[in-house]
């Protein structure tokens, strides 16, 4: 019962901030239009209506700042790196259930991945050969493809 209320109120302030955040930008974006056709007009600015310029100009910088960082929450937006470590395997053992193996440095580790944990399996005595798993990436395959496709003629044969 509980973890159903606080479902509730996580999406009741998700919608809360949408909402409030699609105002935001409403707000600035009216303050951001309007004191351009009143300059436009020969009128001078009264301090109201700087200070509401003003405003309306830093709730927009701040929209902006909140709607980059949702899009980057919302698609992931994450640095690749290129370290010590890597996925030289994976299988999936369920439906949210993998079984990979992590080469850090040179050594290779087994590790299952469930929904709520990621357990080391064991420490493999005799490492996976990279090359041999590894036919190519995809970029290479799609290219290799595209060749085929222009030029009959060109063979997947690597020497």
């Amino acid at each position: 019962m509980l973890l159903v209320k606080s479902k509730e109120l996580k999406n009741s302030n998700k919608i809360l901030f949408k909402t409030k955040g699609l105002a935001a930008l409403c707000a600035s974006l009216l303050g951001f239009f309007v004191p351009a056709a009143l300059a436009q007009s020969n009128t001078s600015y009264s301090s109201l209506s700087q200070i509401a310029s003003i405003f309306f100009s830093l709730l927009f910088v701040i929209a902006i700042i909140f709607g980059l960082a949702y899009l980057m929450r919302r698609f992931n937006v994450t640095h690749a790196t290129k370290g010590e470590m890597h996925v030289v395997a994976s299988m999936m053992a369920g439906t949210k259930e993998r079984i990979m193996v992590l080469q850090v440095g040179q050594e290779q580790h087994l590790i299952g991945v469930t929904a709520t944990q990621i357990s080391h399996l064991a420490k493999l005595e005799t490492p996976l050969d990279i090359e041999a798993d590894n036919t190519g990436s995809f970029k290479d395959k799609l290219a290799l493809a595209m060749a085929q496709k222009i030029n009959p003629n060109v063979s997947g044969d690597k020497s």
